[in-house]
């Protein structure tokens, strides 16, 4: 998928190339089943998982995109954001965290929404002529697929929902006192159903007729992909960003340590709703794609891991990679990335190692916080995503969190979650989930390998950098300043 960059605040993707990108697997995928002479009628299901928050909205009735859909780590909406801080009692980010578990924040979709409607007149146009549809990327996609303009399925899971701040995670329901604070007619909002259901079925291509049954954000299919169904059970997923959950149960807990309060699924329209609390780091994966893109140091992203190895160090540099402010624990949008403790001596083997620390650093910021929410410290950390195949890194978490890591052999978890959720629905039964019948899945551990004052020392210096990084950015323009 190409990111669209319009500046350093923006980013887009064309929810024509999504939804293209889409349908292109699904067709790949059953050639190449077929060539394995598997009769592609034995699938039986589809599960769909999404990057979160990422906004998008359509004119229901010609099935165009009125604008591209606007990505969970844009910064756009960074002056709202604060005009709304400013606007509560005792300006309070938190404002409405009771309902929401979120704090006001450029991530969620809301304020995404907000920003197309105040400034793209064909948004503004369809929504006061009652043609205008929202949804996250999981919407979209099922919308499109199960028939598009010619009665496409308009819903979401709890999941996603959860992340918009439009919706209640105590009611389950869009609330009608948050669409006022946003002024965002509820009329506009996607159904919201259980993360394994039926939702409607395939309209066209090889697997026409096949039900949609599974949808569940990105983090939340992770979750389910790990197994964590019991309380107190965590994983961490290393992709873009950098989330840690952690299931709490059919409780919702709200953190006093900067984390987010989520649904973490509701896995049929029967079946409870269970919590998880979450922290959520907006650059980890990123981070190697800006040393790719943007400094040239490695021709492709698996490069890393070979070029920090050779430095075995980061030579007391280091990465705070707050291209998109800080999210947990801090929640500063006016954050901005810096490198420090650069010497003649720094090459680019140093850096590159100093970004695989931050990406380890920050997720040791995230468990601090979560092992002081829920005052049982974790004794190992379970881990997913496409970083995880680098061997260094996992190997640097474990040492920067004094605990063992475990890493499954099939990595992808993700998927894994939104295929298990899309079996296990009613009118699909391939499977049911049992959350104390699961086997457990094959996997390899990396155990800490360095003294913890070592550790605790480098640790100690990266927070130093993060002070560095703060109240960087001002939302008003300083004379002369023309970035």
């Amino acid at each position: 998928m190409q990111l669209l960059q319009m500046n350093f605040k923006w980013v887009e993707e064309d929810p024509k190339e999504i939804l293209q990108s889409v349908c292109e697997c699904v067709e790949r995928t059953s050639e190449k089943l077929i060539q394995l002479n598997i009769n592609i009628s034995n699938i039986k299901a589809i599960g769909v998982t999404n990057q979160r928050e990422t906004t998008l909205v359509w004119d229901k009735v010609t099935g165009e995109p009125l604008y591209n859909a606007i990505l969970w780590l844009d910064l756009r909406t960074q002056s709202t954001v604060e005009k709304l801080i400013k606007k509560t009692p005792g300006k309070n980010k938190n404002h409405l965290k009771d309902k929401t578990g979120l704090p006001i924040s450029t991530y969620f979709s809301a304020l995404k929404l907000r920003w197309l409607m105040d400034n793209i007149e064909s948004v503004a146009e369809a929504v006061q002529t009652n043609r205008a549809v929202f949804g996250t990327v999981d919407s979209w996609l099922i919308w499109c697929l199960t028939g598009g303009k010619n009665g496409g399925v308009h819903c979401t899971d709890v999941t996603n929902a959860s992340r918009t701040m439009l919706f209640n995670i105590h009611t389950m329901q869009w609330d009608p006192e948050l669409c006022k604070y946003f002024d965002v007619p509820i009329e506009i909002l996607p159904e919201v159903r259980s993360s394994s259901e039926i939702y409607g079925y395939m309209s066209s291509g090889s697997l026409v007729g096949v039900p949609i049954s599974g949808c569940l954000g990105d983090q939340s299919a992770a979750l389910v992909g790990q197994m964590c169904f019991k309380d107190g059970q965590t994983k961490n997923t290393y992709g873009t960003g950098c989330f840690m959950l952690k299931n709490t149960g059919v409780m919702p807990v709200m953190s006093d340590h900067g984390l987010l309060t989520t649904v973490a699924y509701k896995l049929g329209r029967d079946q409870p709703v269970y919590y998880a609390l979450e922290g959520s780091v907006a650059i980890a994966g990123a981070v190697v794609r800006w040393l790719k893109d943007n400094l040239g140091i490695i021709k492709s992203s698996s490069d890393i891991e070979k070029l920090a190895a050779a430095a075995g160090t980061s030579y007391g540099c280091y990465f705070v990679p707050a291209f998109s402010g800080l999210y947990a624990p801090y929640w500063e949008p006016s954050a901005r990335g810096i490198i420090c403790g650069l010497t003649q001596f720094t090459n680019s083997s140093h850096l590159a190692f100093a970004a695989l620390e931050a990406v380890c650093f920050q997720t040791r910021e995230v468990l601090d916080a979560m092992n002081q929410d829920s005052g049982v410290p974790l004794s190992q950390l379970q881990v997913d995503g496409g970083m995880t195949s680098n061997k260094l890194l996992m190997q640097l978490q474990a040492d920067i969190l004094c605990i063992p890591v475990v890493r499954p052999s099939m990595s992808e978890t993700t998927a894994l979650g939104a295929a298990m959720a899309a079996g296990a629905a009613e009118g699909v039964c391939v499977w049911t989930i049992n959350p104390d019948g699961m086997t457990s899945v094959t996997s390899e551990k990396y155990q800490p390998q360095i003294n913890p004052d070592e550790s605790e020392f480098r640790y100690t210096r990266w927070k130093k950098a993060v002070q560095k990084a703060m109240n960087w950015e001002t939302v008003e323009p300083v004379p002369g300043d023309h970035n």
